[in-house]
């Protein structure tokens, strides 16, 4: 076959392109992935990320927000970011159909309203899910986890206000282990990622000193140690 010149056209295959969304939230204790439960085949009864795809006209960002807010009703995403691409032949049986994939993160506090077919379910139990969606499952997990080492992005999963055990069970629950609250305290108050409000949470009914409630000093992601990492306790 003879070479290519400059300035012949190039034919480009036209394959199907769908955006994927792998929600993440902390749900009463524990880190969750929203998926819905697919009603036909292929798959017809496993559970399945929220997406669809890419009409000609749209970019990858703008299919995915599009799909959220109609298919699920998800509309405080705090945060989202592009976290792979999966092109495998056979990953669809119908067809040839690349996917990238989306981390959207959802505050503990926000309670969106879902169709009958959605669930949040812990990504340590996850059921079966269709095509090749527990990669990008595992993908989004764990870009999450690295980054609430060297990220401010806990303040996508937390409330406006917390306390700090709050916020050390938050995290806990993000990265499957325990933290101690004082060191997590040092660790983000001298990166500067949280500061104290002027306000102090109601006592419990063990009564006992009012704890400081803080934020996060911003809601938009930086890097605040690009070598830190987060370890569990020995």
């Amino acid at each position: 076959m003879p070479a290519a010149k400059k300035g012949d056209p190039v034919n480009f295959p036209s394959y199907p392109h769908e955006a994927l969304a792998i929600v993440l939230s902390v749900r009463d204790g524990r880190l969750c992935v929203l998926l819905w439960k697919r009603a036909r085949s292929p798959f017809r009864g496993r559970w399945a990320l929220p997406g669809g795809g890419v009409e000609p006209a749209q970019r990858l960002r703008e299919a995915i927000t599009a799909h959220l807010a109609a298919k699920v009703d998800v509309r405080d995403v705090a945060h989202l970011e592009q976290v792979a691409t999966h092109s495998a032949i056979d990953r669809d049986p119908r067809a040839r159909v690349l996917a990238t994939g989306y981390l959207g993160l959802v505050p503990s506090d926000v309670r969106p309203v879902l169709p009958a077919d959605t669930v949040w379910h812990a990504v340590d139990e996850l059921p079966p899910t269709a095509f090749d969606h527990h990669f990008f499952i595992e993908a989004a997990v764990a870009r999450l986890r690295a980054k609430l080492s060297y990220t401010n992005i806990g303040f996508a999963l937390a409330p406006l206000e917390f306390t700090i055990a709050e916020l050390r069970d938050l995290f806990g629950a993000a990265l499957g282990y325990e933290l101690g609250a004082t060191n997590l305290t040092r660790v983000l108050t001298r990166r500067h990622v949280i500061a104290p409000t002027n306000r102090r949470a109601t006592p419990g009914q063990s009564g006992g000193r009012p704890a400081t409630v803080y934020k996060f000093a911003a809601r938009e992601l930086t890097v605040t140690d690009p070598f830190a990492v987060l370890r569990p306790p020995r």
